[in-house]
């Protein structure tokens, strides 16, 4: 138990700038073994999100809670997948080489192509959030709970979060890595195959919010799953496998994916 829940807190500490107990530390092989608890994470950056929602709502209005559940989550991971996002977006839109591309993504300076995709992830994120069903209760059923009330948006939050981080997951388990893992922000997680059984864990609790949903959102995994491999397919052409920035650009994307999913689902399905 203690060993699990020190990869438990190595995968805390890689994803995000929550505080962890001080026996945490970057151990290759916690790190190897912490993609387990990946999906777990996105849990916690989907409850501090969503508690940051309500309280916004509560007190100001919806649109202003939703930018703060944005930049709630963005100062929870520091921006970790979002920068890689930026990254592969500066990479892939100057480059036209293998060389050149991952060479691009290594410089810490933000181009216009990053600047650019950053705010069009955001902007899209704030506007599918936007659209999102949210549960108002009906004069046969009156609820004074806010956590009752919003509950569909609160676990759609959740699932979102936790699937978007099993793609990368999932595309490490089945694709290369190519850059060198001495430089990599992902060293060494992203140059280790994770084995099958590992798969299990982060797949079951990337699923667990969907228990508690109408069983039609399972639809919505479709879409992300193929997007997200869509992607990998698309950077093994160019650099032959992918890199952690690439692996960031993956998380954000199905994040996004979902949302659309969910919306696509809620008002042509259900």
């Amino acid at each position: 138990m203690k060993k699990e829940l020190r990869i438990f807190f190595t995968a805390m500490m890689f994803l995000t700038r929550l505080p962890v107990p001080r026996f945490t530390d970057h151990s290759p092989d916690y790190l190897e073994k912490s993609v387990r608890y990946f999906p777990l994470i996105g849990w916690m950056v989907a409850a501090i999100s969503g508690l940051t929602f309500l309280i916004f709502n509560k007190y100001i209005s919806e649109d202003v809670a939703i930018a703060a559940s944005i930049i709630a989550g963005i100062l929870t991971t520091g921006a970790f997948h979002e920068d890689g996002f930026a990254d592969v977006c500066d990479g892939f839109g100057g480059g036209w080489t293998k060389e050149k591309i991952l060479l691009i993504m290594k410089d810490s300076r933000l181009g216009s192509y990053g600047v650019i995709g950053m705010i069009s992830v955001l902007f899209c994120k704030f506007l599918l959030l936007k659209e999102l069903p949210k549960f108002t209760p009906s004069l046969h059923e009156p609820s004074l709970n806010i956590f009752y009330n919003y509950r569909y948006f609160l676990l759609t939050l959740f699932a979102a979060h936790s699937l978007s981080r099993l793609m990368p997951v999932l595309v490490m388990r089945y694709y290369e890595y190519v850059s060198d893992p001495d430089t990599s922000k992902s060293k060494p997680t992203a140059a280790q195959k994770p084995t099958f059984p590992a798969l299990l864990v982060p797949i079951i609790t990337a699923l667990i919010p969907f228990a508690f949903m109408s069983w039609q959102f399972l639809l919505a995994i479709i879409p992300v799953v193929y997007i997200a491999f869509s992607l990998a397919k698309y950077f093994k052409k160019w650099i032959g496998g992918y890199t952690g920035d690439c692996l960031g650009a993956i998380q954000q994307v199905s994040e996004l994916s979902f949302y659309l999913s969910m919306i696509i689902i809620w008002r042509f399905v259900l």
